[in-house]
């Protein structure tokens, strides 16, 4: 499957944002889903391609991969477990 054809259950876009606040955003709505959604982050932060799956790792979330379109990264992100 190409991962254009993943259909999130939430979008959320910080683009116009820099680190912290994509992860920041993106920890506030995974803790908001259930288990088992997708979210799909849009940024267009650089520092966004390594450090979303570097806080999927460290928080135990599926990284399902990601997309570069028209300076915006797509990335997509699987609640596998509950946040604190």
């Amino acid at each position: 499957m190409d991962i254009k054809d993943i259909k999130a259950d939430v979008v959320h876009d910080v683009t116009g944002t820099f680190c912290p606040v994509p992860l920041a955003e993106l920890t506030a709505k995974m803790k908001e889903m259930e288990i088992g959604q997708v979210i799909e982050l849009i940024a267009d932060d650089p520092g966004s391609i390594e450090d979303v799956p570097a806080w999927c790792k460290s928080t135990g979330q599926e990284f399902l991969g990601m997309f570069e379109e028209d300076g915006e990264y797509h990335f997509f992100v699987k609640k596998v477990k509950e946040m604190k």
